[in-house]
């Protein structure tokens, strides 16, 4: 089982269409794969409640044990002021440290409406993860104007399909 992170809590989010996308193509590779979407955090996980696990609520507890239980995870990332997202932060925060991520592996999509499609957030969260002990893929597809390349949930830039199916390739061999 892979599990799919789509990096933002923004509602009708590119990210999370990409991460939609990511799932049907490892579908079409019969790979088991689930979807979290940072949409489902509880309102309060970000409470100081986040710094005491007696304090987590049953959604929060449920969502990191949804990370603890798989082995390798897909991080879809898009570009926030020129970083990864804060949402995103906090619930890597919020994991059981340090056996959550820990000797895991993982691999990393960046998107952006801008040129860079992400470059300087993969650089910021794989510094993160690794800190964290998770095996970062080295093969990471930016996704630079990806407002321009996206139409009703599909990729319509034929490169950009490539290189997550070449990405997925990687993963599953990882």
């Amino acid at each position: 089982m892979i599990l799919l992170i789509s990096g933002t809590n923004r509602p009708n989010s590119l990210t999370l269409q990409i991460t939609k996308l990511y799932q049907q193509l490892l579908e079409a590779r019969n790979e088991a794969s689930e979807i979290l979407d940072l949409q489902d955090l509880p309102l309060d996980f970000a409470s100081p409640a986040l710094y005491k696990k007696e304090m987590y609520s049953q959604a929060f507890l449920d969502l990191r044990a949804r990370v603890a239980a798989v082995q390798k995870i897909v991080f879809v990332v898009p570009e926030y002021n020129c970083s990864f997202p804060g949402v995103l932060k906090a619930f890597i925060d919020g994991l059981e440290y340090p056996v959550a991520l820990r000797n895991k592996k993982g691999a990393l999509v960046g998107l952006s409406t801008g040129s860079q499609g992400g470059n300087i957030a993969l650089s910021h969260l794989t510094d993160v993860l690794h800190y964290c002990g998770l095996h970062v893929l080295a093969q990471k597809p930016r996704l630079p104007f990806i407002h321009k390349h996206l139409a009703e949930g599909n990729l319509t830039y034929p490169l950009y399909q490539q290189l997550l199916e070449e990405q997925i390739e990687a993963l599953l061999t990882f």
